[in-house]
C-alpha cells in the first residue's frame, strides 16, 4: 500500500460543495486516512482574482500514479470539472502532490508534484496534516519546505471542514 497526499482545489460556483463531492468520490477509490482543513488562497500562475478553496487529503492506495492519475480525472469530471484547460478557473482540480518514498513521471504526470516545493497553498494544509513526510528530492520535510517557502501569496484556514468519509 501506498500512502498517497492528494491537492483538491475549487474556485467557481459552490466550492465547499464541489471539495465535499470529490473527498465522497476518493472515498470509493481509496482508504481516506486525512483530511486537512480547508483554506482560502489567492490564485497562483494564472490570471483569474477568484479565490480557491485548497485541501489535502492523505489517502491509502494500492494502485500505481498512473492508474490514480485516470482515476481522478474520472472523479474531476463526475463532480462537475467543465474545463481540463491547465491554469484556468475552475469547479474542481485534483492533483498528486506525493506518493511518500517514491518518485515517478511519465508523459502526463510528474510525482512529486514539480511546483509542490514552491506552493503554499498546498503546503500550509499539507503541513497541518503530515508536517513530518519528506519531500523525496529535496529531502526536507514538509513543515520545513513551508517555512522556507518564498511564495507569500494569501493563504487563510477557514473555519469550514468536510465530515470525514467512511471509505469502503
Amino acid at each position: 500500500m501506498y500512502r498517497v497526499f492528494l491537492g483538491l482545489g475549487s474556485n467557481l460556483g459552490n466550492r465547499l460543495e464541489y471539495l465535499s463531492k470529490a473527498v465522497n468520490e476518493l472515498s470509493h477509490i481509496a482508504k481516506i486516512i486525512h483530511l486537512s482543513s480547508i483554506y482560502e488562497t489567492a490564485p497562483v500562475g494564472m490570471n483569474s482574482q477568484r479565490m480557491f478553496y485548497n485541501m489535502v487529503i492523505e489517502i491509502e492506495s494500492s494502485i500505481s500514479p498512473r492508474q490514480l492519475f485516470e482515476k481522478l480525472k474520472v472523479i474531476e469530471k463526475q463532480v462537475g470539472r467543465t474545463s481540463m484547460v491547465h491554469l484556468q478557473d475552475r469547479e474542481i482540480d485534483i492533483d498528486i502532490l506525493l506518493y511518500d518514498g517514491m518518485q515517478y513521471t511519465d508523459e502526463t504526470i510528474t510525482v512529486p508534484h514539480p511546483e509542490l516545493c514552491n506552493r503554499r497553498f498546498v503546503l500550509a494544509p499539507f503541513a497541518e496534516i503530515a508536517p513530518g513526510v519528506v519531500h523525496p528530492l529535496s529531502g526536507k520535510t514538509v513543515i520545513t519546505l513551508l517555512e522556507q517557502s518564498k511564495d507569500r501569496s494569501h493563504v487563510d484556514k477557514t473555519e469550514l471542514g468536510i465530515e470525514r468519509i467512511q471509505s469502503n
